[in-house]
């Protein structure tokens, strides 16, 4: 059991901070969108990188350092377009939140419905395909949860593996707090002005994230 809670609590340490993912996570949470498919996703995901890492995934990232450089621009690319995105949301606007109804579900500022920007966003497809990127093309998944989960089970011996049973649970309780505990914040979501202060937020916090993955590289 020792070896198990060791894993929950680190696991719990490296998930638990603002990231591209997580915020992700919780503006799909907030909006009441496939939160289901996007924690089972994450958690996945998560519980895949930490097998790898136990299995001896880590050896091979710590031997050929340059797969890590490459996931840096491509994870930087790919946070700086969505933040561009999320900034051009902010500056439009356009979007509020039905709070009274039972789906919740985004609506026009004009009451005409759902706008054909948010149909295009609340396909399942796209939202997947986001979560996937944001997931594996972060740097920081490697070096946390593979390399440095994976060298600290091993220290575990026999019971590394109850150790990473531990760290899955701990991916498995946050991503399902996180997701469906988002909803609570509705309340104060009502207005396009709340939607567009967050997704200013979000403009910044993967910007900032896009450039602190390149800073490494280029000092």
């Amino acid at each position: 059991m020792l070896s198990v809670f060791s894993g929950l609590g680190l696991g719990l340490s490296l998930i638990v901070a603002i990231g591209a993912q997580n915020v992700f996570v919780l503006r799909q949470g907030i909006r009441r969108e496939h939160v289901l498919p996007v924690v089972i996703v994450c958690a996945l995901s998560d519980a895949v990188l930490i097998v790898a890492g136990v299995a001896g995934l880590g050896f091979v990232i710590s031997a050929a350092p340059w797969l890590v450089v490459v996931a840096r621009w491509a994870g930087a690319l790919f946070l700086a377009t969505y933040g561009v995105l999320a900034a051009r949301r902010a500056w439009r606007g356009g979007e509020e939140l039905r709070v009274e109804a039972a789906d919740e579900e985004p609506v026009d500022q004009s009451g005409g419905g759902i706008s054909a920007a948010t149909r295009t966003s609340s396909r399942l497809a796209p939202v997947l395909l986001t979560v996937l990127a944001l997931t594996w093309l972060n740097p920081h998944v490697y070096l946390d949860t593979v390399l440095m989960l994976g060298s600290i089970a091993a220290t575990h011996g026999e019971e590394r593996w109850l150790f990473a049973a531990g760290a899955v649970t701990a991916s498995i309780l946050w991503f399902t707090a996180l997701g469906f505990g988002a909803r609570f914040l509705g309340r104060w979501l009502r207005t396009e002005r709340s939607w567009r202060m967050l997704d200013g937020i979000i403009a910044v916090v993967m910007i900032a994230l896009a450039i602190s993955l390149v800073l490494p590289v280029l000092a």
